[in-house]
């Protein structure tokens, strides 16, 4: 699924309704370049899920929880992740197996250790195409 999103708001709701439909036990890697809008997107899918604290991205936590939604939603960054042990000693398996969502930046980083359903979440600019568009591809298990 292509979806094009013309202003940040748009960009938020696509993530709105992801959240919306999210299921327990669903990972998402979402990849894009620094500035692409990641963060707004993963800010809308927490609105789906009825989480009304502030997100933010974990770049340097790896991971930040939010359990007040109906599910909860594990965000993690592991553009710093040294060594995938680190990911052990988080105990990424508790969140990958769990009964919340994880949504997953530089998701490529951590390739050996992620399951093989995955959905994935590709945000890109055009900056011919105006300042603020994006192409949001979507691809996994639920969107075939």
């Amino acid at each position: 699924m292509i979806i094009e999103t013309k202003t940040p708001q748009e960009t938020f709701e696509v993530g709105k309704k992801i959240g919306e439909n999210a299921k327990p036990g669903q990972i998402y890697t979402l990849t894009g370049d620094l500035g692409v809008g990641k963060t707004v997107f993963t800010q809308g899918v927490a609105a789906g899920l009825g989480i009304t604290e502030p997100i933010c991205s974990p770049t340097f936590t790896i991971i930040q929880e939010y359990e007040s939604g109906r599910l909860p939603l594990y965000h993690f960054d592991v553009y710093r992740i040294g060594d995938i042990e680190e990911m052990e000693e988080i105990g990424y398996d508790d969140y990958f197996f769990g009964q919340g969502i994880c949504l997953i930046e530089w998701a490529d980083l951590i390739e050996e250790i992620l399951p093989e359903k995955l959905i994935k979440v590709t945000i890109e600019k055009d900056l011919e195409k105006g300042f603020d568009y994006r192409r949001i591809t979507v691809i996994g298990p639920e969107n075939s």
